[in-house]
């Protein structure tokens, strides 16, 4: 009899210490996940830069946009310093004189229409196509060339966002894996498959999703889809082997077979 109470002493131990086990896990389990605070970031060198969910869908644009067009990264780079000095990557609707939207491009100066240069993947094309037309823009400075096709009335002061800019690039071209993560609420978004796919058709091009992409591709994809979690209710990205979600705001381990082949849930 008195060995069937250390038993039962021992079982309560048992399971006390579970519990308690338990409640640290979960715990820090919860802490860890408050650990990202909301928005996005990138990260480059040492620094970390930090977007608003609206900043982070027109950076990653901006990024889509170039590689459609077969843009070098540096390319990507000089439009993201551009964006970065004249709007602050937000489509702003007002500006001096008629500029307008991302980077306050001026309809009268042959830019576009006032709807067209409001829209962030017109734009992005816009100035690529000037960009491109600059001689030896390969290889320029970041402020140089964006100077070139921008001519604005402060030509150095892109240079202040060159190494943000590369950051970003990095990331949204697939040069660092899993570069951009963002903490968001996708709660509220209302989505369907169509909108998404249609989107990133048009920014980035055919050929993104559910097919085996080289990593670099993928990566790029896979930060469009994170840039562009909010707007779209994305509740999971997977790639690689590794999953985002927009309440952990992180790059984990999916613990599945390693895919070369980006995947997207969206919020119903």
């Amino acid at each position: 009899m008195v060995r069937g109470r250390s038993w039962g002493v021992v079982g309560v131990v048992v399971v006390v210490a579970a519990a308690i086990g338990y409640v640290a896990f979960a715990a820090t389990r919860d802490q860890n996940a408050g650990d990202v605070p909301p928005g996005c970031r990138v990260s480059l060198d040492g620094a970390t830069f930090t977007m608003s969910p609206e900043q982070a869908s027109h950076a990653t644009t901006i990024a889509a946009v170039g590689k459609r067009l077969g843009m070098p990264d540096h390319a990507v780079s000089v439009a993201l310093a551009a964006a970065l000095q004249e709007s602050k990557l937000y489509n702003l609707d007002y500006g001096d004189r008629d500029s307008l939207g991302l980077f306050q491009q001026r309809p009268s100066q042959g830019w576009g229409t006032p709807t067209e240069v409001l829209t962030p993947h017109y734009a992005a094309s816009a100035f690529y196509r000037r960009l491109a037309r600059v001689p030896g823009w390969e290889t320029l400075p970041v402020t140089t060339a964006a100077q070139r096709v921008q001519r604005s009335s402060a030509p150095d002061a892109y240079a202040q966002w060159e190494l943000q800019a590369r950051a970003i690039a990095q990331a949204a071209t697939g040069e660092i894996p899993a570069g951009l993560s963002c903490r968001v609420d996708v709660g509220a978004t209302q989505s369907s498959g169509k909108p998404l796919r249609q989107a990133l058709a048009r920014e980035l091009g055919p050929f993104t999703l559910d097919v085996p992409v080289p990593d670099a591709r993928g990566w790029t994809v896979a930060a469009w889809l994170v840039g562009h979690a909010q707007e779209f209710g994305v509740s999971q990205v997977t790639f690689a082997g590794q999953a985002w979600t927009p309440s952990s705001g992180r790059w984990l381990a999916s613990g599945g077979p390693i895919e070369m082949t980006v995947r997207v849930t969206e919020e119903r």
